[in-house]
């Protein structure tokens, strides 16, 4: 399975895309870093630059027909410049019209707030969204991992790096449902 990975040009934490990165790359899947702009993503760890990855290509010169499922790593900064940029809105929002799995960790439901996708949906994410996953008629839990099917898709979230193995074990649960 081909899965996209969606981060603004900088400010992803940088475990928040390793990890389910390496639990995809485990288990034969094919992750693709997509971004807004062509190049490389640099991460952070916290506040701190981390390190960079090179970007297989960006939102306006790939398609959600391409890949199986769709990643949304978090840190403050990477959602924020996401929900920003309409081709990055309309590529996440396209996986949801599509019917195809999305995982989102931390800050990351921004960007599905921005595309209009959480209405009716229970997610999980950092505390400080509790109010914006309401405000767009979202339930908002304060869980490890949260698995809703109450939509087109399968929506996973996990509220921090903490919860990185609960998502893990949920994502791959999930998406390994896409290739059955």
């Amino acid at each position: 399975m081909r899965i996209a990975f969606l981060m603004a040009p900088e400010g992803v934490e940088q475990i928040e895309l390793t990890e389910p990165w390496r639990a995809l790359t485990e288990t034969g899947e094919t992750p693709q870093l997509i971004s807004t702009k062509p190049g490389t993503i640099q991460a952070f760890d916290h506040l701190d630059k981390a390190d960079t990855f090179p970007v297989d290509g960006t939102v306006d010169e790939v398609s959600v027909g391409e890949f199986e499922a769709l990643v949304l790593p978090g840190g403050v900064a990477n959602p924020d410049a996401l929900r920003m940029h309409p081709g990055a809105v309309a590529f996440a929002k396209g996986f949801f019209d599509a019917r195809k799995p999305v995982a989102a960790i931390c800050h990351a439901p921004w960007t599905l707030i921005e595309a209009d996708v959480v209405r009716g949906r229970t997610l999980a994410s950092w505390p400080s969204l509790q109010t914006d996953i309401r405000n767009a008629g979202g339930t908002w839990v304060d869980e490890q991992v949260q698995v809703c099917h109450e939509g087109p898709n399968t929506l996973v979230s996990s509220r921090k790096p903490a919860d990185l193995d609960y998502f893990g074990e949920a994502m791959l649960r999930e998406f390994g449902k896409v290739a059955a």
